[in-house]
């Protein structure tokens, strides 16, 4: 389970980190600490979720570069695009959780697969991967207001009320990716993205 963010101080709070704030919460959660791992460009831990264990992971990549960690990620994980022994590939066992311009601020949602909806982390984990089969937990943070560009509005820091909000998301992201562990995809996606 990887978590879109930028790496450093300066980006700690913005609308863009909020699917890395949303592993960081899982990680404390499950008694987890994220922390580099040689090869993986990333901050990883593993910790057990619904009795599987899961690898956690922040990308120590810029969000445009997210591919050149999740790559790696992937291998170490032992997932690969045709499946495992198990049958298990990309598209049952590896989660993304990013932020979202085109779903209302606050809002969640589990989507299978996809296009980019511009976003460039996915558009890099696309190329690294060779696929868009995989899931994605969606952390809504609305359009920009006016004219603002979508980039300058995705690397601001929210004002208190929104930032109540988005924090209330991430525990719900959390939750998301805690439910697609326990009772599975289908049933995961029918309760997150039924709610509010």
């Amino acid at each position: 389970m990887v978590g879109l963010g930028n790496p450093g101080a300066e980006y700690e709070g913005t609308r863009h980190n909020a699917g890395a704030d949303a592993v960081a919460a899982l990680a404390t959660r499950h008694g987890g600490r994220l922390k580099s791992e040689k090869g993986l460009r990333s901050l990883a831990c593993e910790v057990r979720i619904a009795g599987q264990r899961v690898l956690l992971a922040v990308p120590l990549t810029y969000m445009n570069e997210s591919g050149l960690a999740v790559a790696p990620l992937v291998r170490r994980a032992g997932i690969d695009a045709e499946g495992t022994a198990s049958g298990a590939g990309i598209a049952s066992r590896l989660i993304v959780v990013h932020d979202e311009l085109d779903l209302p601020s606050g809002r969640v949602k589990v989507k299978a697969g996809g296009g980019t909806a511009g976003n460039n982390g996915l558009k890099s984990i696309h190329r690294h991967l060779h696929t868009d089969e995989y899931l994605r937990v969606r952390i809504g943070i609305g359009k920009p207001p006016g004219r603002q560009p979508g980039a300058d509005y995705v690397l601001k820091r929210p004002g208190a009320a929104e930032r109540a909000i988005l924090g209330v998301a991430v525990e719900q992201a959390a939750d998301a990716v805690e439910a697609i562990a326990a009772e599975g995809v289908e049933a995961a996606m029918n309760r997150v993205n039924a709610a509010g």
